[in-house]
Parts: structure tokens; sequence; C-alpha cells
């Protein structure tokens, strides 16, 4: 049987591209050198898979930053304000990505959020009325092409028109629909171009087909794919789907003549019944999804062998492939030095899954499978006990009622009580939490890491830094302080390295935007807190001041979406075990005097269920009712925040609010502040700090664009309620830009304030 890969990792082995797109953003080395260590990972990448043996490897797949901000750069969907730069294609592109503050201009980066239910995220594209969309673009063709010298035969891999079309924002006069036929035109050229060019294979990644779809959408679909598949004469056109079943429009989806259809059976919990109940077409492939693109566990064989004998016996042509792009995944588990044989037998990365392809497609092919080696090792795997559960964390979960998911007293009357105590100006400052992770930081954290420096030296540093942090707020005028987090690696790591039940890795480096990279923690088994993780530092942070300082914690639904979660138990389970560990540190935060406690739930929206219809059984039903677990031991006059970013919100505003929060603060300033009138239609009741400017781009906002903002926010939302601060965290931002972003911040605060 053969096999496939949807995507493969474009970051390298150990962060490689990272660290030159940052050389190059620093103006240290060229745009020749960028490209020609592109084209070496890419190479790599492409040699990697073919020496595993995968039939179908994917080219296209690489990006600079995003590959919808690809799409859309091909199709020439680039608003009128990053062509008036004048740049290079290139940094026109990364000025959409990025934002341009320079000689040509001062402009702010596009949208961005998270893709799907993933902890990836991509650059909102964005369509002005006077866009022309058309291909315009010849790097996918390059690509293939670049593949091909090297002897290598791949499929040309780019999102397709429907995911496309559906994620764009259109931002004039003009309605979505009136776009549809050049999107259509566009796209047939890009099919038309593919067959004259020696490109065999396109797929065409359409991952909304897994949303609910409407009978106007799966019309819009038929009519896309009806004109490209007539206008591909020399091309084979592959759908590929990912993230869960396509229930709304498999049978139509069959009728199509594609040559291949990909769809999951990992999170597409209806995939194989919708074959079982309407078949699949003799004539086209079938890429099964089988390795899981997502988690690292390694795969049953067993189990994905017994899925793959019920397609063979329906005679349908299977191909084994990657639930989804490897891009979710680290690289390789070869640098992986500090844990055992007995943690890395149960762990895949993405080269290891190439294995696991392999093995599957090799053994799918035998009459009989159960005395193969690779079969022998795998089952092993899976009838020894991983992990012993943890009777002390059954217990303490079982005592848990209903009662101590409710804070009293009520938040009206909270709010009141807090004014009070407080003492707060009109409009309150503050930041999200983290300050710039700067080179001295990271290099005094590794000495002291590897056993090169004394832990007192090291906590005198943070100590030093800490107060730092506090007298540079104090003396700028910010109101509610943070200490700056400067002893912590990762928002999710950092707390998981106290908690029983995690384990971690060295370089299991995950992409989440751009060159921003992301080491998930692995949970092992039954987490409970070993040791209190935060209450020394705040302690110490408050002592230096009269202003409140906030308690900074990560909230338990993003602590588990951004680790690899366990999957012998529930998400329900998993998140509960974190809400009761969570709520021990609140409540010692509480005891050591901290009355402003944050707690991030950055990630809350991040794994609700893609189509609504499964959002309050499967998610929200547990999620919310387990951050409020977290902190409703806590007294009145103690004042609790949370933080939320990069995700669609205006869907959940009512479960926002349900958190029983007393302050939230979350993304707003890429996205033109467009949750502010859902806030205002579904009356809103937490206080709420709609972030001013983006930190994911170097661009300093002026005073003028903040209090802009600010005058937007208060047209919706009540002047005793609303909070002034960055969109998020300042760990990735250098000092200078943020010192002039926050002087800028709390200038503009004073501006309102003066009326």
């Amino acid at each position: 049987m053969q096999t496939a890969v949807v995507g493969f990792p474009r970051i390298g082995t150990l962060r490689e591209l990272k660290f030159t797109l940052e050389k190059y953003f620093r103006n240290e080395i060229s745009q020749e050198e960028l490209e020609q260590k592109a084209a070496e990972l890419r190479r790599i990448h492409w040699q990697t898979q073919q020496q595993a043996g995968i039939d179908y490897i994917p080219s296209g797949d690489f990006s600079y930053y995003d590959n919808v901000l690809d799409a859309a750069f091909l199709f020439n969907i680039v608003p009128e304000r990053y062509k008036k730069l004048n740049r290079s294609p290139l940094d026109t592109y990364l000025a959409m990505a990025r934002g341009y503050q320079g000689e040509s201009g001062d402009v702010r980066a596009l949208a961005m959020k998270k893709w799907f239910n993933t902890n990836y995220h991509y650059i909102v594209p964005e369509v002005e009325d006077q866009t022309e969309i058309k291909l315009t673009g010849d790097r996918l063709f390059k690509l293939a092409a670049e593949a091909s010298a090297l002897g290598i035969k791949t499929k040309s891999v780019i999102v397709g028109p429907f995911t496309l079309f559906s994620l764009c924002r259109f931002t004039g006069s003009r309605t979505a629909e009136s776009f549809v036929d050049e999107f259509i035109a566009a796209y047939r050229e890009l099919v038309e171009k593919a067959g004259t060019c020696g490109i065999e294979t396109l797929q065409f990644d359409e991952p909304s087909l897994v949303q609910d779809l409407s009978a106007d959408q799966i019309a819009l679909f038929r009519k896309i794919y009806t004109a490209l598949l007539g206008a591909a004469k020399n091309t084979k056109i592959f759908l590929q789907t990912y993230f869960g079943d396509v229930r709304d429009i498999y049978p139509e989806l069959i009728k199509l003549p594609f040559a291949g259809i990909g769809l999951d059976f990992i999170e597409g919990r209806q995939t194989l019944s919708l074959i079982e109940k309407y078949g699949f077409p003799q004539d086209q492939i079938l890429f099964a999804g089988l390795v899981n693109g997502k988690n690292i566990w390694r795969n049953n064989y067993s189990r994905t062998l017994e899925v793959l004998k019920k397609l063979a016996a329906k005679g349908i042509n299977t191909v084994v492939s990657t639930s989804c792009s490897l891009l979710h995944v680290p690289y390789t588990v070869k640098h992986e030095t500090r844990l055992g044989a007995e943690y890395l037998k149960h762990l895949a990365f993405a080269e290891e899954k190439l294995v696991e392809l392999a093995d599957l497609g090799r053994l799918a092919s035998l009459d009989a499978f159960e005395n193969d080696p690779a079969f022998a090792a795998n089952s092993r795997l899976f009838t020894e006990e991983r992990c012993a559960a943890n009777p002390a964390v059954a217990s303490r979960m079982a005592s848990v009622t209903a009662d101590d998911y409710v804070r009293k007293p009520s938040r009206e009357e909270r709010r009141k009580i807090q004014k009070e105590k407080f003492g707060l100006p009109l409009f309150p400052t503050t930041t999200i939490g983290s300050f710039p992770q700067t080179k001295e930081i990271k290099s005094v954290r590794a000495e002291y890491r590897a056993g090169r420096m004394t832990t007192e030296d090291y906590e005198t540093f943070i100590r030093e830094k800490i107060a730092e942090c506090i007298k540079w707020q104090e003396e700028h005028g910010l109101d509610v302080l943070v200490h700056g987090e400067y002893e912590r690696n990762d928002m999710v790591e950092y707390f998981g390295e106290s908690l029983g039940g995690f384990i971690f890795t060295e370089k299991a480096w995950v992409q989440s935007y751009g060159t921003r990279c992301v080491k998930p923690p692995v949970i092992w088994g039954d987490v409970y807190r070993i040791r209190p993780i935060t209450v020394e530092w705040s302690k110490f942070a408050q002592s230096l001041t009269s202003k409140y300082v906030k308690g900074m914690l990560t909230g338990p639904v993003t602590i588990l979406n951004w680790s690899f979660p366990r999957e012998d138990i529930s998400i329900r389970e998993s998140i509960s075990q974190i809400a009761l560990a969570i709520r021990d540190e609140v409540l010692d935060l509480e005891a050591a005097g901290i009355k402003i406690i944050q707690i991030d739930e950055a990630a809350l929206r991040e794994k609700l269920p893609l189509r609504k219809s499964d959002w309050n059984s499967e998610y929200l039903d547990f999620a919310i009712p387990a951050f409020r677990l977290t902190h409703s031991g806590v007294k009145a006059d103690t004042q609790i925040h949370t933080h939320m970013c990069y995700s669609e919100f205006t869907d959940i505003i009512p479960a926002i609010d349900n958190m029983d929060a007393d302050v939230i603060t979350f993304e707003a300033s890429r996205s033109d502040l467009q949750i502010l009138d859902s806030l205002r239609d579904s009356n809103f009741e937490t206080e709420v700090g709609p972030g001013v400017y983006d930190i994911h781009s170097p661009r300093i906002p002026s005073v003028e664009e903040i209090v802009t903002a600010c005058r937007k926010m208060l047209s919706r939302i009540p002047a005793d309620r609303l909070w002034i601060n960055p969109d998020c965290g300042l760990k990735t931002r250098g000092t200078p830009e943020t010192e002039a972003s926050l002087i800028n911040l709390v200038a503009a605060a004073k501006e309102l304030r003066a009326g």
C-alpha cells in the first residue's frame, strides 16, 4: 500500500528557518542568503520523506510565514496600503504578516487567527473593493520544479479556493459573493498553468469542509470545483480535508471527479461510517488519514490495520496518510537525550511518523503480519501499562461538589467592593504579564539549567530583573503592575515543571506563527501540584511597591491545549485535574497577599469543536466550569483577571462572560476591534481590556493611534469597565520598542482621563 504526507514541518530540525528569518529581519543577511537556506531546508525535508519511502511527498507546504498568506499573495490579495510601500515582493509579504514601520511608510500587520482547532496561527487575507484576484505569482511552480531537479516527484499543495474564500475578510462595500467568480477564474488559471508546467498532481487543502455547512455553502463548493475539475487536463486534482469529518457534504463530494480525496480518520469521528453508508468511488484514491498529525503518541498498528482491512474489503484504492499536516508536531525525537527509553519508545514526531507510515503501508500489503517484527514491537507497546493512575488525584476529583464551581458573591457585588478597595483611576493601565526576554535573560537561564550557575546567583539575577521591571512601570505611570515573568521559559512548560504527570522535551519545537515556536510539554500521567509555583516571586514583586502587582498564572484549558495531551483519558478529566492544581496556586497567592490574580486562558477557544452542535456537550460544559473551579474559592476583594488571544470569540461571548472573571483582556488590535459589537450586543458584564496595540509586530503605536482605538472602544464599553493594555504578553518584543509603546499607552490613558 502506498503512503502520503499531507504536509511537513518547515522550521527545520533545530529551528533553522526561524533563526535565518530573524537574521533577515535584523538586516544581518541578504534575501539571497535567506533563500539559499530555505532551499537547503526544502531539500532536506523532501529527501527525508523520499528516503523513508513516502510515495506522495508535498511541495508548496514550505512557507516563510504562513500558507494562507502564501495563497493570498499568489492570487494578488494584497491590500493597497502594502503595495504603496514599494518594497520587494518578499518584504511586502512580510509587511502583511508583521507590519512595517520605516522610510517607506507605517502599516499594521493583517489580522492573525487560530488555524481551526490548533495552536497554529494563520494570517487573515483582506479583500478590498479594488482587489483584483488573479494568478500573479509563480512560487508553487518553482517549488515543484526545484523538487523535480533533485529527482523528487512531488504533489503541489495549496490552500483550496473554498477555504481561502471562507477565511478572507472582505473590507469594502462589495459583498463576498461578488468575488466568487474571480476566485474561480484565478484558481482555474492555476490549474491550467499547472497542466502546462509539468505539475502532475495538485492538492487543494479544504479544511473548511469539516465545519457545519449550509446548503448555500455546499452549492458554492460544487460550483467552484465543477469549474476547476473541468479545467484539469494534464493534472490530477486531489482534495484534502482534515481536523474532522465531512458529514455535511460527503454525498456531494464523492460525485465530483477528483483523482483522490483525503479524509481524516483521527478527528473525523464519522469518516468510516460515512464511507460504509455512502461508499467511495472505485476510480478514485482514498488518502486515509490514520496517522495522527497533531499528537505525538505512537500509532496503534493493530487498530489502524483493522480500518485498512475494512477499506480493502470494499475494494477502495487506499493510500495510508497523515490525518493532517505534520506541521503540528515536532521534527524528530533524535535530539531528545534526557528522556529515557521508557518514554521515548511511546513518542513519534514527524520523522518517526514517516517510519510508521512506511510500516503500515508494508504491513497492509501482507497476507499475514502478526509475526512481523515491526508489528510485534508495536503490539508490545500497547499491552504494557504506560503509567499507573494516581489514587490521590482520583480521590480529590471525586470530592469536588457543585458549590466548588460557584464564586460568591455576585460579580456586580464584587465590582463595588473591588472599586472601593483598589482605588484605580478611570481607564486603568496594565500589561498582559511578560516583559521582553532579552538575550541576557535567556543566556543566564541556559547557564543555570546547564549547572554552570548556582541557584543563589540565578535567583539574585531574577530578583534584580524583577526590581528593574517594577521600578520602570512605577516611573512611567502604569497602574497595575506585573513582575515581568523573567523566571519563566514558557507559560505552559514553566507550570508543568511543578506539576506531577508531565514530562519535558529538549528540542521538540512546533511552529505557532511566523518565527514563533513553542515546545509543548507532554502530559504523561495524572496531574497534581507538587509545590507552589509562582508564590515566592509574586510576593517579592509585591514587596517592592505600594501599587498592586498581578499574580500571573496559566489556566487549565490552556495548559492542556498547549501540551500534548493523553489519549487514554478524556479531555474533560485532564482539564479537571489541572484545574484543581491551579486552584491550589490561586489560593496560595491570595494567602500571600496578592489581591489581583490573572489566570490566562489564551487557548480557550482552540479545542472548541468545529461544529457548533458539539460545543456544549463536548467542550464548553466542562471547560468553563473548570476555569471557575480555579478561582471560586477566593474572597470578594480578590480580583480575578483572564486573558485570551487570536481566536474568533464573537460566537462564544456568553460562555466567556460565564467564566465569572472580574476582568478579561484579549487580542483585538489586529482584527480592528471587531469583537466590540459582540460585547455590547451580549450585554457583557465583565470589565474588559481589548488590546490597543499589536505586540506581534515590531512597530510602535502612536499616542493618537491608541486614543483613537480607545474612543472606538468607549462607544461600545462603559468607561468604568474599560482597561487599557497591549493585546498580549511582551516577551517576544525588544526592550526599546516595548518601552516606547507602553509610554505611549500611558500617555493615551491620561489623555482619555482628561477628556
